[in-house]
């Protein structure tokens, strides 16, 4: 019933702007209009309380993508306890960015193929398609690589399993809870200021971050530090270092590359939750030193 479902929503089913658009493409594009369009509404709702409501969920589901998602599941920088691992996995899930298979799958390919042909969202195939094109492109997203081949080690175990199957009603029962607990007011900020933010923010550093910026590392690709997404998101702006040691559990490698994410990692590690921090070698820093 599942792979039925899938065929009918990959199967084309309208011409636009040069491509076939199938049923996914079209619930995406809808899905990101309509959170777009409830910011709008944010200056008419405007309360303290829906405000910090928004910034607590922004850190905390900001968190599950780039510690969760990312840094843990993606990359293996660090292991943390297997209900710590579940927690932060979902909190990702709330910022409405895919599944936890779905993303890291993604994010892999993108290390595997970075600025080449392969890659799901390089900037040589122009800034909007590496921001938010690649997204409303579901056909062309699966059909590089032939289905998430690179996530066997998620896709093992039931609670990722689970989630990738039901992570939309997880997104939708947010919206509802917050709606209950604060009216329109904590629905437009928790839910369409919060979402757009991390939202944009994370896409910032696949698009922005290998455009405008610093590259310090050898990576031979084009991704760059750029001081502002490293403050804005949480740390992942510092994205040459990223690219240089992508195993690393600290992006920012410079006492005044500010990196959110790195210092709630050593908080976890000093009261003991993570554990086989990783961070680049004085060697490995030095084979990838760029030649003055």
């Amino acid at each position: 019933m599942g792979g039925l479902m899938a065929s009918i929503l990959m199967t084309p089913c309208v011409q636009l702007w040069g491509r076939p658009w199938n049923l996914q493409d079209i619930g995406t594009a809808a899905t990101l209009l309509a959170l777009h369009g409830l910011c709008l509404f944010a200056p008419f709702h405007f309360t303290w309380a829906a405000f910090w409501v928004a910034f607590a969920l922004y850190i905390l589901t900001g968190l599950g993508v780039t510690l969760g998602f990312h840094r843990h599941l993606a990359h293996k920088s660090f292991q943390l306890p297997k209900w710590l691992e579940y927690l932060f996995a979902y909190l990702g899930v709330l910022s409405f960015q895919g599944s936890p298979i779905e993303w890291v799958s993604t994010h892999r390919y993108h290390h595997q193929f970075t600025d080449k042909e392969k890659d799901p969202h390089s900037p040589l195939d122009g800034f909007w398609y590496s921001h938010m094109g690649w997204i409303l492109d579901s056909t062309s997203r699966y059909l590089k690589y032939g289905g998430r081949k690179n996530v066997e080690d998620m896709k093992k175990q039931w609670f990722y399993r689970f989630l990738h199957h039901t992570y939309v009603l997880h997104v939708y029962g947010s919206g509802a809870l917050l709606y209950a607990l604060g009216g329109l007011p904590f629905f437009i900020w928790g839910m369409g200021v919060r979402m757009v933010y991390v939202f944009h923010f994370t896409l910032l550093v696949n698009s922005a971050g290998h455009i405008w910026g610093k590259q310090v590392w050898n990576t031979g690709d084009l991704s760059k530090n750029n001081w502002l997404l490293g403050w804005t998101s949480l740390g992942e702006g510092w994205h040459n270092n990223h690219h240089a040691f992508e195993n690393s559990a600290r992006h920012g490698l410079e006492w005044w590359q500010v990196d959110l994410t790195w210092y709630a990692i050593r908080a976890l590690q000093a009261i003991g939750l993570a554990t086989d921090v990783k961070t680049p070698t004085e060697s490995q820093m030095r084979s990838k030193a760029l030649k003055k």
